[in-house]
């Protein structure tokens, strides 16, 4: 009975063309087995989190993009302008554009070989390998470059089509016409082709990798390094050749002197630069030599090169003095707003915390009066201490100094500077401290953020076992040590992240100091999201505050990273 089913027509078919199951599996089969139920899982993950990134990038990486691309336009009173280059950063900078610009593209290229070759070290070490998802990563660091062409391809289309619509008698078509007229262009669509066939393939690609080394276990994805080093490589390029373009447009308009003065304070600024870095390498190397010998002399090429990094950087100022005053003047004031606010809302809020957190009665109580400040409206509040500091002798503040003796003083109206104030000096520009009228504003800022702060000290102290400060007792230690080696460093993650949340919160304050500031001032309390603010809604300068926007922001991010990499060595986690 079995022999007479074994040899039966039905399964000697099976046997000779194969089951609907086999068939049905190996029509499938790069989805099966270990590597493809982690294809399955990716796909899985990507699919779910495809809202996210659609969402992220419409309303995050869409703005962004758009504020790049509007900042190369030169115009007033519309969108739509015309086609500057680097102008704007130019007018905003000055000569010190053309440094910052070939520094960002030799850093990206260098950002971009360093993480391929500390990633070929990784992938070597683990004998995994590497080379192969080239293609792959590649095609999908190409796709994201000619998705951001794609993008600044399609948006003189887009923004053009208001003007057509006005113009109903020239274009009658109505505006999903005129829409899909500018996606079907046949430069946005073949750009738009590129990015979809490089995404494809480098997905099919990615697939027969991870299917052709089905015997690991573990098989990392290094497509992504080779992503971001393509990306950050056409960034560089294309930054290095737009500030190339930008300088040789300028040396032809300033003829043969004025062209000569910029590569002149391009090269001497720039060396400086190089020089500095250098001899921070230098130094770091230092403290890993075996002999003294050794050490002293990198420390002493170190200093030299120091030295001479510093007296090269000093054709700086002249670079500055040919870009907009008004913009490095609300630098300045942002500057001096971080550094007298986020130290001192720091170590108030920490000192509040520290007492708090001991058994007193009404800790509840105190807890929301501290933190009524940061929930009221800040116009509101705003306009308080606008009362309070007023310049008028019977003001609140001038009537309790007029009990000391103390002359009036002018406050949000007053321009000079604190030290001009303080000695009778003539210190010309920002060398005079923060004007009187921002020493106010800091002020209003420690007042409002100090409560906030708190409440997450506090937590941070509760996350502190009793235990350590109970061993630490018994060990003889006092309340100074304890606080110094158990609550600082235990402390420290929570510190580096309001230091984190303050720095970034100072660059971008506007509400309050829009408030408060005053026509008397001349401009010595406007900081730099104010300014950007003025150039778009008063000037109507759009491109030109994009520019100011796009700058900003790079602030922002070359602080965060310096403290990040303060934090890696400094905080301490458990």
């Amino acid at each position: 009975m079995t022999n007479e089913l074994v040899n039966s027509p039905t399964a000697r078919r099976e046997r000779t063309t194969g089951s609907p199951g086999m068939a049905k599996r190996s029509r499938f089969a790069i989805l099966s087995g270990r590597q493809g139920r982690r294809i399955r899982e990716s796909l899985l993950a990507y699919l779910f989190l495809f809202p996210a990134f659609l969402i992220v990038g419409l309303f995050g990486l869409f703005p962004l993009v758009f504020a790049a691309y509007q900042s190369s336009l030169r115009g007033i009173n519309r969108i739509l302008g015309t086609y500057d280059g680097l102008g704007n950063y130019v007018n905003a900078m000055g000569q010190l554009t053309y440094v910052l610009g070939f520094g960002a593209a030799l850093v990206l290229l260098f950002l971009a070989v360093r993480t391929v070759w500390e990633a070929r070290k990784e992938a070597a070490a683990k004998k995994e390998p590497f080379w192969r998802w080239a293609l792959p990563g590649a095609l999908a660091g190409a796709a994201t470059l000619f998705a951001l062409g794609w993008i600044f391809r399609l948006l003189p289309l887009l923004l053009a089509i208001p003007d057509q619509m006005r113009s109903r008698q020239r274009t009658p078509e109505p505006f999903d016409v005129l829409m899909g007229r500018a996606f079907m262009d046949s430069s946005v669509l073949s750009l738009f082709l590129l990015v979809i066939g490089c995404l494809v393939a480098a997905l099919v690609l990615n697939i027969v990798i991870q299917r052709s080394y089905q015997s690991m276990r573990r098989l990392r994805d290094y497509s992504g390094i080779f992503t971001g080093a393509v990306a950050m490589t056409g960034l560089g390029i294309g930054i290095g050749v737009l500030t190339w373009v930008e300088l040789q447009f300028r040396m032809a308009e300033a003829e043969s002197a004025g062209g000569l003065d910029i590569w002149t304070q391009v090269l001497l600024i720039g060396s400086g630069f190089v020089l500095v870095a250098l001899s921070w390498m230098l130094w770091q190397s230092a403290s890993g030599r075996d002999s003294n010998l050794g050490t002293g002399l990198r420390l002493a090429g170190g200093a030299m090169l120091l030295v001479g990094g510093w007296l090269l950087i000093g054709e700086l100022p002249r670079a500055i003095g040919s870009g907009d005053d008004v913009w490095w003047n609300s630098l300045a004031a942002t500057f001096f707003y971080a550094l007298g606010t986020v130290p001192a809302q720091l170590i108030i809020s920490l000192m509040f915390a520290v007492m708090l957190f001991q058994d007193i009665k009404g800790k509840s109580f105190f807890r929301m009066v501290y933190f009524l400040p940061y929930i009221a409206p800040f116009v509101g509040t705003a306009a308080v201490f606008k009362i309070i500091f007023s310049s008028r002798p019977d003001g609140p503040i001038n009537a309790i100094l007029d009990i000391f003796n103390i002359s009036s003083l002018r406050w949000l109206n007053e321009p000079s500077g604190i030290l001009n104030l303080m000695g009778d000096m003539n210190l010309p520009g920002w060398t005079a401290g923060p004007s009187l009228a921002l020493i106010v504003i800091m002020i209003f800022g420690v007042w409002t953020f100090f409560g906030f702060n708190t409440v997450v000290f506090l937590a941070g102290l509760g996350n502190i076992p009793r235990e350590t400060y109970e061993a630490a007792s018994i060990d003889g230690a006092t309340r100074w040590s304890q606080f110094r080696h158990i609550t600082l460093p235990l402390l420290s993650p929570t510190i580096y992240f309001l230091t984190l949340y303050s720095v970034i919160g100072t660059f971008k304050a506007f509400n309050h100091i829009y408030v408060l500031r005053t026509g008397a001032a001349l401009g010595t309390t406007d900081t730099a999201s104010v300014v950007i603010f003025q150039m778009f809604k008063r000037d109507t300068r759009y491109g030109y505050a994009s520019a100011l926007a796009i700058l900003l922001l790079l602030i922002i991010i070359i602080l965060t990273v310096v403290n990040n990499r303060i934090a890696n060595q400094r905080v301490h986690y458990g």
